[in-house]
């Protein structure tokens, strides 16, 4: 089964504990560090749309894209009666095309290591290049390798009082790759419905996606600790990347 497809009913209730807000401030943060107001952005691998709205609320016209009909459909539903909703888009990343440019592109909670093939992943990066107007920035973050690797031979539990959630981590060396599959139960009436999904992240690491930036054209490439204005230490389990796209002479 295709990630994110029976969970996509249930991810909201699922990570109620992501504070969205906390990680849309930071972008601000680092929008007024670079004197930037963007009136266009684009969300990438939007999932259900959280951060998209968070972002059009603020003025902006947003475009949110992602790989899932299923998580787009729990988006669209969210939005609805918004005065200024984003505009949801099925597309791969490495594929990316949008109707205009935009001064902001953003990728939220480790979306950037679902691209499990380095050379989609460099790929994507320069389609979100060429997405941007001259001037625009790109912010995202991902899981350190330090974190995906830990992550082996970990069971984790997620629950409400409708959904149950149940997934095992599993590190490959030789791949890079963390896999972890999720045992899914959802009531629906008196009954439980069980569904399986498997989830694999590549473990990028700092200097390998710092070249994909550079080799697409990006400059002013920063890297913060996890929502910090500071460098990553050792064991970080999160870290967040900032490039510029030039501006035309």
């Amino acid at each position: 089964m295709n990630a994110y497809k029976a969970l996509a009913a249930s991810y909201d209730r699922l990570t109620n504990d992501v504070d969205y807000g906390a990680v849309v401030d930071f972008y601000n943060q680092i929008l007024q560090r670079e004197n930037l107001r963007p009136r266009t952005a684009v969300d990438l691998a939007c999932g259900t749309g959280s951060v998209a709205m968070l972002l059009a609320e603020q003025g902006m016209k947003v475009t949110a894209v992602d790989l899932s009909e299923d998580m787009l459909t729990v988006a669209s539903e969210k939005v609805r009666g918004m005065a200024n909703p984003p505009l949801f888009v099925c597309q791969p990343l490495q594929e990316l095309r949008l109707p205009r440019g935009v001064d902001l592109a953003v990728c939220a909670l480790d979306s950037l290591d679902y691209i499990t093939d380095p050379d989609d992943c460099a790929q994507a990066i320069k389609q979100v290049y060429k997405a941007l107007n001259p001037g625009g920035i790109f912010i995202f973050d991902v899981n350190t390798p330090e974190k995906l690797r830990a992550m082996d031979g970990q069971v984790f539990l997620d629950e409400d009082d409708d959904v149950y959630c149940v997934w095992r981590g599993e590190f490959d060396e030789q791949t890079n790759i963390c896999s972890y599959g999720m045992d899914i139960f959802q009531r629906e009436g008196n009954c439980w419905y069980r569904s399986f999904e498997e989830h694999r992240e590549y473990a990028y690491s700092q200097k390998q996606l710092t070249g994909f930036l550079r080799n697409a054209g990006f400059t002013h490439i920063e890297v913060y600790a996890d929502r910090v204005f500071e460098v990553p230490r050792q064991g970080e389990q999160r870290i967040y990347f900032k490039a510029r796209k030039g501006k035309r002479k």
